[in-house]
């Protein structure tokens, strides 16, 4: 659902570009508004939520598709812990929706999908190891590792139940938007990957923003 934002750039209390490939680990405090930004367009934006007064509570694909009846994710879509409380709620979307199926690109799942010599290309995965471990303070390990988000990204539901990895549906300057229902650890790998239209084959930075509430 198509459902534009009133919040202003120039008024966030937080904004950061990240490059192609990296990753941003950050708390979003309830109350708080956070916005991801396709800057170019067709950008895949692997993220992970996690309760940072316990982040043994993340986000859970299964209760969240249960309790709104659908695969795809936008306005209105409440992004429910493992413990069946909200983390976020989307309140704004320009881009339709987005997925919460297709799982995060790995060197294994590279090796499987592509050919071996693809197993040490750069991946979600990577990004999120290196966030942990440069970003201690969260106590984290991979074993924290769980359902993600794809925003932006579009795999589409085969008739057969399959998945496939079709070309994007963002362009550049859409936007997702969420308001924290309590404090959330956001850990984003802005997604490297090459070998599938996820990003046009091309990866692309995004921004981040954050408000404070009013």
């Amino acid at each position: 659902m198509i459902n534009a934002s009133q919040q202003l750039a120039e008024q966030a209390s937080h904004s950061h570009i990240i490059a192609a490939g990296d990753y941003w680990m950050h708390v979003v405090k309830a109350g708080q508004t956070f916005r991801i930004l396709d800057l170019e367009g067709n950008q895949a934006v692997d993220t992970l939520f996690y309760s940072a007064a316990d982040p043994a509570e993340r986000y859970s694909a299964t209760d969240t598709i249960r309790e709104q009846g659908n695969v795809y994710l936008t306005a209105g879509t409440k992004l429910l812990s493992s413990e069946g409380n909200v983390l976020m709620e989307i309140v704004a979307d320009t881009c339709g929706r987005h997925d919460t199926l297709g799982g995060a690109c790995a060197a294994e799942s590279n090796t499987i999908r592509y050919s071996l010599d693809k197993k040490c290309m750069h991946s979600c995965r990577d990004s999120w190891l290196l966030a942990i471990s440069e970003q201690d303070v969260f106590s984290m390990s991979k074993r924290d590792f769980t359902h993600n988000i794809n925003f932006f990204m579009n795999v589409p539901v085969t008739a057969a139940g399959g998945l496939t990895f079709e070309d994007g549906i963002s362009d550049a300057g859409k936007y997702v938007e969420m308001v924290a229902h309590m404090d959330t650890i956001v850990m984003i790998s802005n997604c490297p990957q090459l070998n599938n239209p996820c990003n046009a084959y091309n990866p692309t930075p995004v921004e981040v923003l954050i408000w404070d509430a009013l």
